[in-house]
């Protein structure tokens, strides 16, 4: 099998031209999914064909070469992509199977004091932050959803709330597999992009909670909670930027939601909104019975009372805590993996386990400009270190103390039934599975063959204006494709390339693809789909998207605002 060395310019020695083809999967697969409406899964595999063949027939890769290119797309998107997500669910499916689940529900519903819009920022923002950074991919929507109709919040109202709320914390979602995957495609240090994330997301975060509040109550419920939202707010946005900065970029989120929960469980014992009950009224809920928001009583008064807490069950401190232990489980365990060195390197031992592969008959063969092997085409297998393996060990030890305590017998959990639940999860997982190895099959197969590179080099023309841009790339990618993984799998190479053309650093457009991206999944057809369902507004995601798309475009700009003026002196000084 031939070599090959990717050009930017060989479809008419036009980089313009190149360009304007190497966009057709791209194009292939967003028409394909927003209007033509087939399953995500089937757009990427007619978008992965439509990539070999431009990569085949247009910049002349040998077919052979083509087709590698598109094996080690797969099996990255395989491991670690899909088994971190994969890994994720299932450690929230064990809360749910054992019942610890609606223990964790109360908890919220008690810290509230019976504010349902105090409740809304606690459960859609910081419990969603938290499930977003553990699963991702549409499952924060979905439960924090049903939690505030169970809350008595209005359906439409409640679905729009968490999809804003679900922007800030989505850039680091899924243990930060969206960093990750632009780590492993650009060849960048993965940690320095999420440190520059860490500069971006979190002034959003400082907002998401004032926004949900104004989508709920409006103007009255601002102007009667923001201490509350702004403090929960600064604390996550806080925590992005320090553990992003010097603890791990992918316990970010996990970090962020509990230090922005703890942070409201502090000030609410000094502080409560007012004109609770004027607010219940605007909303459309019944009055507070007396007495129904205390700790004491437990319950919030709520429509339905789905989460008040009965006479004799009522929710205890160890009950709270085994509701709580899995998450900070999962911080114990990625904080020992990444940070442990006293006696023993934990984090340099599990490096070394790794396994690099080079891609068999593509590594020789696949060459830069000088004549040399691209680094790319080394597969690491980190079976050890990897988040999902991490996740593993954690969902293990999760099975094991729920089965132990099982609070005489109200609770049902056994670790056989909790291993079982990894292949349930799988099999619930298989078309979302297909789509990322499609998706992943194409990025690697756009950037193997040159056509990343071409549509970087002819968008960085703009020359400095394309840090202003670099957002949209992210916010289109995620907006379409569900994803910020996704985004960053199809445009975090040119976004690189841009970047080393036009002069600007390359990490900084990086992350701002993966920061844009956090607010195109406020808009994505599947995150609008997830939401209506969990709320049974079925057929209703026009009406959410009219809703949302303002937010959305409004964030967008400050993003894009943001980046610009990073890459220039006046805020250059916010970056790492």
């Amino acid at each position: 099998m031939e070599s090959f060395i990717p050009s930017t310019d060989p479809v008419l020695n036009s980089v313009a031209v190149s360009a304007l083809v190497a966009l057709v999967p791209l194009l292939t697969f967003f028409v394909l999914l927003a209007y033509v409406k087939v399953k995500a899964h089937v757009a990427g595999g007619v978008a992965l064909l439509v990539a070999l063949a431009v990569a085949i027939f247009a910049f002349s890769m040998p077919a052979g070469l083509a087709l590698l290119s598109a094996s080690q797309g797969a099996v990255f998107g395989a491991f670690p992509v899909l088994w971190i997500v994969i890994m994720a669910i299932w450690l929230y499916q064990i809360t749910v199977l054992s019942g610890r689940f609606e223990d964790l529900r109360r908890v919220f519903d008690v810290i509230g004091g019976g504010d349902v819009r105090v409740q809304a920022i606690l459960v859609a923002f910081c419990f969603g932050g938290l499930l977003e950074a553990l699963a991702g991919f549409g499952a924060p929507v979905a439960i924090t959803a049903t939690m505030l109709v169970a809350l008595g919040i209005k359906p439409l109202k409640a679905a729009a709330a968490v999809l804003v709320a679900n922007t800030a914390p989505v850039a680091f979602g899924a243990m930060a597999i969206p960093i990750t995957t632009a780590a492993s495609l650009t060849g960048l240090d993965a940690g320095h992009i999420g440190a520059v994330v860490g500069r971006q997301a979190p002034v959003l975060a400082v907002v998401v909670p004032l926004i949900l509040v104004f989508i709920l109550d409006g103007r009255r419920g601002v102007r009667d909670t923001w201490p509350a939202a702004v403090i929960t707010g600064v604390a996550f946005a806080v925590a992005q930027v320090l553990c992003s900065t010097f603890f791990s970029y992918e316990l970010t989120d996990i970090v962020a939601a509990l230090a922005g929960l703890g942070a409201a469980v502090v000030f609410l014992k000094f502080w409560q909104p007012r004109g609770l009950e004027a607010a219940r009224e605007r909303m459309g809920l019944p009055a507070l019975a007396a007495g129904s928001a205390s700790v004491n009583a437990g319950g919030s008064g709520n429509r339905g009372r789905s989460t008040a807490v009965k006479d004799g069950d009522s929710l205890t401190r160890s009950r709270t805590l085994l509701a709580l232990f899995p998450y900070f489980l999962v911080i114990l365990i990625f904080g020992i993996a990444k940070l442990w060195k006293w006696g023993a390197d934990i984090p340099a031992f599990l490096a070394s386990t790794d396994i690099k592969v080079p891609w068999p008959w593509l590594h020789d063969r696949l060459l830069n400009d000088a004549g040399e092997p691209v680094s790319s085409t080394i597969y690491t297998f980190n079976w050890l270190s990897s988040p999902g393996t991490l996740l593993l060990m954690t969902g293990l030890i999760v099975c094991a103390v729920y089965a132990r305590y099982d609070d005489g017998g109200r609770y049902s959990m056994t670790v056989g039934n909790g291993v079982a639940e990894i292949f349930r999860t799988i099999w619930n997982m298989r078309w979302a599975g297909l789509t990322i190895l499609s998706v992943l099959s194409l990025a690697y197969v756009m950037n193997f063959s040159g056509q990343t590179v071409s549509i970087g080099t002819w968008l960085a023309g703009t020359g400095a204006f394309f840090a202003f841009l670099s957002p949209v790339l992210g916010w289109i990618g995620t907006a379409v494709t569900g994803s910020d993984t996704s985004a960053n799998a199809l445009f975090a190479r040119l976004q690189q390339t841009a970047g080393l053309e036009a002069g600007i650093d390359p990490n900084l457009l990086v992350a701002a693809n993966t920061s844009g991206g956090v607010v195109g999944k406020l808009i994505s057809p599947q995150n609008l789909a997830i939401a209506v369902t969990a709320v049974k507004l079925d057929g209703q995601e026009s009406v959410l998207l009219r809703k949302v798309v303002g937010w959305s475009v409004g964030l967008l700009l400050v993003l894009c605002t943001l980046v610009y003026l990073q890459s220039t002196p006046i805020l250059g000084w916010m970056l790492p």
